[in-house]
């Protein structure tokens, strides 16, 4: 089986690591020989140099150099002797200004002109150097010899045999080389560990599979209709494709950058940065109406997708308004037909003049009362629920009012939302009024103020915040079975918007709900622009 370079991303990445750790190892260990080398001689030359040195201050040696003659059996020849036997060197020698040894190892040498140089120690030097002579390499010191008046009398030198001194370094070498097998095998396992982590990351896929699929990520996420924004933990955007960037309205530069640098502060960011939490939250960008869902990875960063609902907002209008009128009429069939009922029975008894006048007063009111609310209220959605309601009020007996603050232009960018908190919290306060029941919508820029307030019993300090949880409710009859479900929609409804729902007390008694809704409006300038965009405005 003819063994190649392997395909796998992790297996050509632990050859590699093992490669560079052998490399590094070997380099390493040689480095260090290499100083330990000359460190070694550099010590073994200190070690000549201060053995010469011992022997040149003893002041006996000059006197004895210069009133002896060189022989084997003469003081000089005994003293170094003595010195070369405890100190351990290959030889002393002791020589005059002309070079002839007065002592040495070899007792023949004794007399005679020494191999190497002496004229640097003659001239008062002191030398250390690594050389070869008659008893072969050595490592060598050399000082000058002087005598009681400081007068240079000759020259001591001192070697200490070289195969010590490289013994030192080959019982050292089997210690370096054991701690390098060491570090190679821990690099090796180090390396192993490595490459399992990036088998299991790359589903041992090769360097072509990676490439593939990296061209066909890029495909994707230019050539889907969704914006996708993907974030770092450190909240720098790691990638964003096409339909982001026109949503978001970024430039192309914006792979690295702080999220936050790239947007302006506002609930969009927030969205994005996953500072409101939730599902399909709503917002604003651009002058488009956007659904945002964050999905949180491994690492800690976050995955971004976009959707643009601004085409289906301007097309839902009209049919939001057709349903809400629906819904109005639905609701006042009941009343309408008591009201015949009463006109017919006032012409059967021949009451014409009562009929006429009681059809005008009725219907003066009904007007007047639609009047107000449209006059107040230009979402046509919202307006016709209010007037629903009020029918439906009038019939339990409870008067459905218009605060005199409310004023709602028709800027809301999801009317549906707003029926939905709108409405549950009419019908709540409807059950629980006594007379009157009091609405408030007040647009402040692009938040929204909800604000119902009623006049029955009012809720207790220690439940306003138990009753916008999922599945409470204090209706205990078998016919509001299924309750507990409006008012915690109500506050999902806000937070997504990113804004709150609280209870509080009416002043005289009752209750009073307000819901906050940031970014529920959409600027005047945007609606100006979705109105310019559709055939016959947005209505």
């Amino acid at each position: 089986m003819r063994i190649g370079w392997p395909r796998r991303v992790s297996a050509q990445v632990l050859l590699m690591q093992v490669a560079i750790t052998t490399g590094v190892t070997t380099l390493t260990a040689g480095l260090f020989l290499a100083p330990l080398a000359h460190e070694i001689d550099h010590q073994a030359e200190q070690r000549a140099l201060a053995i010469a040195q011992s022997v040149a201050s003893d002041p006996q040696i000059a006197r004895d150099l210069v009133t002896t003659r060189p022989s084997p059996d003469g003081p000089v020849q005994a003293e170094a002797e003595q010195v070369r036997k405890r100190t351990k060197a290959l030889y002393v020698v002791v020589m005059n200004t002309a070079g002839i040894r007065w002592s040495h190892t070899d007792t023949f040498q004794i007399g005679q002109i020494v191999s190497t140089d002496p004229r640097d120690a003659l001239d008062g030097r002191e030398v250390m150097q690594i050389d070869s002579g008659t008893l072969g390499r050595s490592a060598r010191g050399k000082v000058p010899l002087r005598d009681a008046d400081n007068q240079i009398v000759g020259a001591v030198s001192v070697g200490i045999q070289y195969s010590s001194v490289r013994s030192r370094l080959v019982a050292i070498v089997p210690s370096v080389l054991m701690y390098a097998g060491a570090a190679l095998a821990a690099g090796t396992l180090a390396a192993y560990w490595a490459s399992r982590r990036l088998q299991r990351a790359t589903h041992g896929l090769a360097f072509a599979d990676i490439s593939a699929l990296l061209d066909e990520r890029e495909a994707m996420l230019h050539g889907i209709r969704e914006g996708v924004l993907a974030l770092d933990p450190q909240g720098r955007v790691r990638l964003v494709n096409d339909e982001a960037q026109r949503l978001l309205g970024l430039d192309g530069d914006a792979a690295g950058r702080p999220l936050d640098d790239l947007l302006p502060p506002g609930r969009t960011t927030d969205v994005l940065a996953g500072r409101a939490e939730g599902a399909d939250l709503l917002t604003v960008s651009e002058g488009r109406v956007l659904i945002a869902n964050r999905m949180p990875t491994e690492d800690g960063g976050a995955v971004v997708t976009l959707r643009d609902r601004t085409e289906l907002e301007t097309l839902g209008r009209e049919l939001d308004s057709t349903h809400g009128l629906l819904d109005a009429l639905r609701a006042q069939d009941h009343e309408h037909a008591n009201r015949l009922h009463t006109v017919l029975g006032l012409l059967e008894l021949g009451l014409t003049d009562a009929a006429v006048d009681y059809v005008a007063e009725v219907a003066d009111t009904h007007r007047a009362s639609a009047e107000e609310v449209a006059d107040r209220v230009h979402v046509p959605l919202l307006s016709a629920l209010l007037v629903g309601k009020a029918a439906i009020a009038a019939e339990r007996g409870v008067t459905l009012r218009i605060s005199r603050a409310t004023w709602l232009p028709d800027r809301v960018v999801d009317p549906r939302d707003l029926v939905t908190v709108l409405g549950n919290l009419i019908d709540n306060a409807l059950d629980a009024a006594a007379s009157t029941v009091e609405v408030e919508l007040r647009a402040e820029r692009t938040t929204l103020v909800l604000r119902v307030s009623d006049d029955g019993p009012g809720v207790q300090p220690e439940l306003r915040e138990r009753i916008f949880t999922e599945g409470w409710t204090t209706k205990k009859s078998p016919a509001h079975r299924g309750r507990g479900l409006g008012l915690a929609l109500v506050r999902r409804l806000a937070e997504r918007y990113g804004g709150m729902a609280r209870v509080g007390a009416r002043a005289g008694g009752g209750a009073v709900f307000t819901v906050v809704l940031p970014e529920a409006l959409a600027s005047a300038e945007f609606t100006a622009e979705l109105s310019s965009a559709v055939p016959g405005g947005a209505r």
